[in-house]
């Protein structure tokens, strides 16, 4: 499609896969809102013609209209991938828990020490490494659960040993245990469950969640409009 062509001219879509394309851009880059961008994407696959395509992207920047230079906010990554900078040394900010009756939260931004402790007596605690730093490359995790449980909760790409031992309980493995990420920490987990548990699950960050529920979304939008096209 381009800005010379007839309004009346109908739209291929092709054409109206172009300007969702440029949409979907402009909403990654901020230039629109969701509302907007469900607002115009609707549209777009509504269009029948040129004249109702060109001012859903008339003041966003095309392939034939370079964007301005943008000015970048992000921190830049440390050198050598993504889990270098997590490894960032020292003690740790915790180095165990205690749950009696009651239980512990080791979650959010925190640094995991090369040793953690924690006990739980008839009760729980949770251990999130989501986003955690890691003080070494190698962690331990040492694990005591009589008559209560503790879950620890690791990200993807993160190398995990299980080593506890379960009497009248058990140790978790973590299912969809893919190859671990180069550059990531190795976490071992160990210690023992008497009547009680020690589950050990794999899971993506809740920005990641997020991410993925988000998407999800704009397809079953997309396919919506779609549909409504037929």
């Amino acid at each position: 499609m381009t800005d010379d062509a007839s309004p009346d001219l109908r739209a291929s879509d092709a054409d109206r896969e172009r300007v969702a394309e440029v949409l979907r851009d402009a909403l990654a880059e901020g230039r629109l809102d969701m509302q907007e961008f469900e607002e115009r994407l609707e549209a777009a696959y509504k269009a029948r013609t040129y004249g109702e395509l060109a001012p859903l992207t008339r003041d966003l920047p095309t392939a034939h209209a370079p964007a301005p230079t943008a000015v970048s906010f992000t921190k830049e990554p440390a050198q050598g991938g993504g889990w270098a900078g997590r490894i960032v040394g020292g003690e740790g900010s915790s180095a165990g828990a205690v749950a009696i009756m009651s239980g512990f939260q080791r979650k959010g931004r925190w640094t995991v020490p090369k040793q953690f402790n924690c006990f739980a007596f008839w009760g729980g605690g949770e251990i999130d490494l989501r986003e955690a730093d890691f003080a070494d490359r190698e962690v331990e995790i040492n694990c005591v659960a009589i008559m209560g449980g503790v879950q620890v909760v690791v990200p993807p790409g993160v190398e995990v040993v299980v080593r506890g031992i379960g009497i009248m309980g058990g140790f978790d493995h973590p299912r969809d245990d893919g190859p671990p990420e180069p550059g990531a920490p190795r976490v071992i987990i160990g210690g023992l469950a008497f009547w009680g548990g020690v589950d050990v699950t794999r899971k993506i960050t809740r920005a990641e969640q997020q991410r993925l529920k988000e998407q999800r979304r704009l397809e079953k939008l997309e396919r919506k409009s779609r549909k409504e096209l037929d």
